[in-house]
């Protein structure tokens, strides 16, 4: 199902009901199949909280649809621990990440004057090592409202060179007072030398006293690396370029690095510092490889992850405890197949063995229903969705949208009928049809897109949906159906499980039919009963509950 309207994050996975990787079975008990969204039946459909990813996306290729984090509740999630109300801004004054940097800030603070002590009763010159993005500047307002999770180095030079970015919370103090302690502070950062001046005003603007363009690495310009530093082909990792970095300060500047702080895992691999810090970031995820022949397992982000569908685990969780939105990315990519386009594959991919599982499992058992209702005279009918369920909006919301949800973009998409089918779901639509069931179908677009939704699922091998059976959703500007009335809680608004719930309940109560099967890949295409039987198809790509 998928409407033109805002979306809240969530996850895929239902308990209960027979599981085939995200493919939820729900059947109910007779006295529970028509129950009411309050009823024991709807308690089953329910996304799953915990997971397994690899930082690599690997996981895609293994965890099945509903193991892979949902890409609206990991937004979700990351915006309720930056405290951002859904303007893509956090909250400057408190939120769990704001507590959450005071309490690391806190014990680094705890520890410094003994390390200093330590360095200098060995002759040592003590220093500090500090990466920019999210260890000294703070970029999510950057990163989520003006980017929107997709990075544009455009705009990134933007925010760079009018010094735009505020502090990251609690560390201005930190350095000032560590360099005011004796320490030399030096910064090291993945910009580019072009940026290194603005960066440095960046720094001065928002109270940082300590960092010097002497003592304050960037990038470097064109292809050749400086002299100290060794990489193993011509374009250098970011582990290579800052662990080189640090080596160059001790070895050849003659400090002793007592603590290297960074966001990312990428800042602290390499050695060459005597303790390391990580901070919270899973706004962003910079992977690099480690220095050939070194291992080092404790740098490495965290793969088990619990999180809510409503977000809501923003606010108890850690920022390591939260899936990082780019190897959410990956890992879907990697479950649809698509090499980094944005287009899945259409012939082989572990999403399409999934649905190529789900649907042997599920179509002789469909149509065996479907030909009992036939004798014992039910008017059997199964009802489908249209998005990710009849039609695949996988290539429009990556490679077009790039899972930022514009409706203008979406109605293109359907008026021009450039949906394909769902792999395999013709097949599993024309079996329930033959065996004498009615083909229904139930979405959440609207009625002007109702003609070119039809006439898309017609092109694409459903010749089973007919206009006199096809539901959409009533534009803002219309009155609802009448057996929409009494049914809705902010009535004429209705939320989706309000909507199609009573729709079916309408199919079957008013027309005659009986339901025998409800299918769709939200949870609230399938919530709120009349329907003898849920089957949920796998999506993590967006969440309408």
């Amino acid at each position: 199902m998928r409407r033109p309207t805002p979306r809240i994050a969530g996850l895929a996975l239902a308990a209960g009901g027979s599981i085939v990787g995200s493919l939820v079975v729900g059947s109910a008990a007779p006295a529970l199949a028509h129950g009411d969204s309050g009823g024991r039946h709807d308690q089953t459909l329910t996304p799953r909280t915990e997971f397994v990813m690899a930082p690599d996306g690997s996981s895609g290729a293994t965890e099945g649809g509903a193991g892979i984090p949902n890409i609206d509740s990991v937004k979700k999630t990351i915006a309720a621990y930056y405290g951002d109300p859904g303007t893509g801004l956090a909250n400057r004054t408190a939120s769990p990440y704001i507590s959450e940097m005071q309490r690391l800030t806190g014990r680094i603070r705890a520890g410094l004057h003994a390390k200093y002590e330590a360095a200098v009763a060995h002759g040592k010159k003590p220093a500090l090592v500090f990466d920019a993005d999210d260890t000294t500047l703070w970029t999510y307002d950057m990163e989520v409202g003006d980017m929107k999770f997709v990075f544009d180095p455009t705009r990134q030079d933007y925010w760079v060179q009018n010094k735009l970015f505020p502090a990251t919370p609690s560390m201005v103090s930190l350095v000032n007072d560590a360099q005011a302690m004796g320490f030399t502070v030096f910064g090291l950062t993945g910009r580019g030398a072009a940026q290194k001046d603005a960066t440095i005003g960046n720094l001065k603007d928002v109270g940082y006293n300590a960092f010097t363009p002497d003592t304050y690495f960037t990038k470097w310009a064109g292809s050749t690396p400086p002299a100290y530093i060794t990489c193993a082909t011509a374009k250098c990792t970011t582990v290579e370029y800052k662990a080189g970095t640090r080596k160059h300060i001790e070895q050849d500047l003659g400090y002793d690095i007592v603590l290297n702080v960074g966001d990312q895992w990428s800042d602290l691999q390499g050695g060459f510092a005597d303790a390391a810090v990580k901070l919270p970031n899973p706004t962003y995820y910079l992977p690099s490889p480690d220095l050939p022949g070194l291992r080092e397992p404790r740098l490495a982000p965290r793969t088990h992850f619990t999180m809510k569908p409503d977000g809501s685990s923003g606010l108890t969780v850690s920022g390591e405890g939260i899936p990082n939105i780019d190897s959410v990315k990956k890992t879907i990519a990697t479950y649809y197949g698509d090499p980094g386009t944005g287009i899945a594959d259409k012939t082989s991919s572990p999403y399409i063995s999934e649905l190529a599982a789900l649907e042997r499992r599920n179509t002789q058992r469909l149509a065996s229903e479907c030909r009992q209702g036939v004798r014992k005279g039910t008017k059997p009918a199964v009802v489908f969705d249209a998005d990710d369920t009849t039609l695949w909006t996988y290539d429009m919301e990556v490679a077009d949208m790039k899972f930022v949800f514009n409706p203008t973009r979406q109605d293109f998409w359907v008026q021009n009928k450039l949906f394909p089918a769902t792999p395999g779901m013709p097949s599993l639509v024309k079996a329930v049809a033959d065996s004498g069931c009615t083909v229904i179908g139930l979405t959440g677009r609207n009625t002007g897109q109702r003609a070119a939704t039809i006439a898309n699922l017609h092109e694409q091998g459903y010749p089973q949906f007919t206009n006199d059976l096809y539901f959409t959703k009533w534009k803002s500007s219309e009155t609802p159906p009448a057996y929409m009335q009494g049914h809705c809680k902010a009535y004429p608004s209705c939320t989706t499980i309000e909507y199609k719930s009573t729709t079916r309940a309408h199919i079957e109560r008013d027309l005659g039919y009986d339901v025998v099967a409800n299918l769709g890949d939200q949870f609230s295409d399938l919530i709120g009963g009349s329907a003898d039987r849920a089957v949920k198809l796998p999506n993590p790509t967006y969440y309408l509950p």
